[in-house]
């Protein structure tokens, strides 16, 4: 549903590159995860799939309409949550036309699917960050997309907002949607993606099934730290953690 061929991106001529050749596909009906370091090129890379920057070479083709969740994301003027929402109808709406009825319904829907239906009246300014990111994947998803691509969708949210949130985009994945979402947690990954993409390096990406990729090896190489990787029994299924050892081996 989503692919993209020989993608090379850096930011002027003299630029080094941030990533080069790189080729990824997310199909319909699975989840997409990309990882890597900091400043390893993780959101340019996304904002490339998602048509918001133009590739100095290669081509994505996107067979859907495609909605984008950015990491962060503020405002000038003060609107109430579903005013931000809404804005995720924009297309439906005509020229000096506002939004309907129906486009309202749609808006309060959508928040009721990340399980933030009760923020809907608040001001959005004063939302923690936590909440704004429920509030703008509620954006992403009331855009009626086929694709939804995210920013580390979970970064800024707690225990219970990281499970509410993987498994809003499990679901989303299962009724056929495709998923892509860069994460510095390779738990989150293990979880719910049946794909990943490791961004090494400009011209080292590793891209293969997730459970396969995210070896405990490959993981200490790229973040260098030591991690070991161990499957945990917990009372819905057996999961895969991939646990790093902050205390050693850190120069």
């Amino acid at each position: 549903m989503l692919e993209a061929c020989s993608l090379s991106f850096r930011y002027s001529a003299k630029a080094p590159w941030i990533f080069r050749n790189a080729s990824v596909r997310a199909a319909a009906g699975q989840v997409l995860a990309v990882l890597g370091p900091n400043a390893r090129g993780k959101t340019t890379m996304l904002k490339c799939l998602a048509g918001l920057l133009a590739p100095v070479s290669g081509s994505v083709d996107a067979k859907g309409r495609v909605g984008y969740v950015p990491q962060s994301h503020s405002v000038v003027f003060s609107f109430s949550v579903l005013d931000i929402v809404l804005m995720g109808r924009a297309r439906t709406v005509k020229i000096y036309g506002s939004p309907t009825a129906a486009d309202r319904a749609a808006a309060r829907e959508a928040l009721r699917r990340v399980g933030a239906i009760h923020l809907a009246d608040r001001d959005y300014t004063g939302l923690s960050g936590g909440e704004r990111q429920l509030v703008l994947i509620a954006r992403a998803l009331v855009s009626d997309c086929d694709i939804i691509v995210l920013d580390e969708p979970a970064s800024a949210l707690d225990l219970r907002n990281q499970a509410q949130v993987l498994t809003v985009l499990r679901a989303l994945a299962d009724e056929g949607m495709a998923v892509v979402m860069t994460t510095h947690h390779p738990d989150h990954a293990l979880h719910v993606a049946e794909r990943s993409m490791l961004m090494v390096d400009a011209d080292d990406r590793r891209i293969g099934p997730t459970r396969d990729l995210l070896t405990g090896t490959l993981l200490s190489e790229m973040y260098g730290v030591p991690i070991v990787t161990s499957d945990v029994a917990t009372p819905s299924a057996t999961r895969r953690l991939a646990v790093p050892d902050f205390g050693r081996g850190i120069a």
